[in-house]
């Protein structure tokens, strides 16, 4: 019976969803009603339908974009097959020579994903029987159902899709949390484990197997491990900041050209300040996976290093470095929350953010002191790797203030446009000034 249920549920969430098959099948077939009752159209106006269908996007302005392009490169196919055809007949060569023109215009027009599209009219229409009447029937389809297109996405125009991007920002700044918790939980756990065998090795000295070399090199190797993990996660961020930002972008687009967008309720703010403010907190987001990418290498390396030198070898330095990275989790959690609210704020959780960003600070100058590299006579500087950890830690703090999302949320201030240069025949007394304005200064020096 589970099996069962498992399964109904599986299948009812692979249904497609109702509501754009609707939105298609309704456009589509209103744009071959339409082409019916042009006259200079063709008699099965299948294309029209076609096009209503190829151009009809999520978003109106995606749509009036797809159609700009549609209608061009069928109306430059068209043109191409039209003037090729009134001085050739119809070969291979010529048929080559007609796709190699149609490819060329379309490049030079620019028209991306609808490149193939002048060369495939090209071809229709060269190869057709009667070329004017055949030209003329395509292009008058495209522009019906273009126009249907048009129509269909201004009817079913949605709601600009802000809250499926605030979620998505949410989710991500989840996932970076998550990374922290999880390399503050290994941090932890080795020291636990260090603590374990130190108290087991002095109630069993005989015993084998709690020698601390060799509970030393199986803690660096467990870490190592661990470190490796972290590393792979934090690369596999990469794919959910893309799918963020694709979120991001299509929130942004579907608003453009919606009137639906201009309808908000008494004291929203517009869809493209939301946009702009959730998009600063993904490059704020994006920069901290950067960074733990960073620290989780630095890490890694420093589980290969045998000699004490390394700043991981030492259980009070991996205590600290996980507490750092707990409330760093913490502090991520609620700017992932105050990111969501953007760009209105909340007083509550601004200070939240600030206490936890706080208590990281005082956490992370009692880990640099921990990091504090010693001087050995002989050895190279332990410097280098201890303040890369360092670095990173303070990086991810700092990234996370307050001010970077009011930043992002603030409108870009306008630029004062600069007073126009004269350059017609100046006043007498104006350039009696001008010149006093030059030469002044020069006469007080001097004196």
């Amino acid at each position: 019976m589970t099996t069962l249920f498992a399964s109904l549920r599986r299948i009812r969430s692979a249904r497609p969803n109702a509501t754009p098959i609707a939105r298609l099948t309704a456009t589509a077939t209103f744009a071959y009603l339409l082409a019916l009752l042009i006259p200079a159209g063709s008699s099965r106006p299948v294309l029209a339908p076609l096009t209503a269908l190829l151009v009809l996007q999520a978003s109106l302005y995606q749509t009036i974009r797809s159609a700009l392009r549609k209608v061009a490169s069928v109306t430059a196919g068209v043109l191409v097959a039209v003037g090729v055809a009134e001085f050739i007949g119809f070969s291979w060569w010529q048929l080559a020579l007609v796709i190699a023109a149609a490819l060329v215009t379309g490049g030079v027009l620019r028209l991306g994903d609808e490149l193939l599209e002048v060369p495939i009219s090209a071809m229709l229409i060269f190869s057709s029987a009667g070329t004017s009447a055949a030209a003329a029937g395509r292009v008058v389809d495209t522009l019906v159902g273009a126009a249907a297109g048009l129509a269909g996405g201004l009817v079913f125009a949605g709601r600009p899709q802000v809250q499926p991007a605030r979620s998505a920002v949410g989710h991500l700044a989840g996932e970076v949390a998550g990374l922290l918790d999880q390399m503050a939980a290994d941090l932890d756990g080795t020291a636990l484990e260090d603590t374990a065998g130190a108290n087991q090795g002095r109630d069993n000295p005989g015993q084998e197997g709690t020698r601390p070399e060799a509970a030393g090199q199986e803690r660096d190797d467990e870490l190592n491990g661990e470190a490796a993990r972290w590393l792979a996660r934090a690369r596999a961020l990469r794919d959910e900041i893309e799918r963020v930002d694709d979120t991001l972008r299509k929130a942004a687009d579907s608003a453009k050209l919606n009137p639906r967008a201009l309808v908000r309720t008494a004291g929203a703010a517009p869809v493209t300040e939301t946009t702009v403010a959730l998009r600063g907190g993904l490059e704020s987001l994006e920069h901290a996976a950067l960074t733990l990418r960073g620290l989780a290498r630095s890490v890694l390396d420093s589980t290969g290093i045998a000699t004490e030198a390394s700043p991981i070898k030492d259980r009070e330095t991996r205590v600290q470095l996980a507490s750092v990275l707990a409330k760093l989790g913490e502090a991520i959690r609620t700017y992932g929350r105050l990111v969501q609210l953007t760009p209105a704020s909340s007083e509550s959780l601004e200070s939240e953010l600030a206490a936890e960003l706080d208590e990281a600070h005082r956490l992370q100058d009692e880990l640099a002191d921990l990091l504090r590299p010693q001087a050995r006579a002989g050895r190279p500087s332990e410097w280098p790797l201890r303040g890369e950890i360092l670095a990173h830690v303070d990086r991810l703090r700092t990234g996370l203030s307050v001010d970077t999302i009011q930043h992002a949320a603030r409108p870009a201030p306008r630029r004062r446009r600069r007073p126009a240069a004269i350059t017609g025949p100046q006043p007498r007394a104006l350039r009696r000034a001008a010149k006093r304005s030059r030469t002044g200064p020069r006469a007080q020096i001097r004196g």
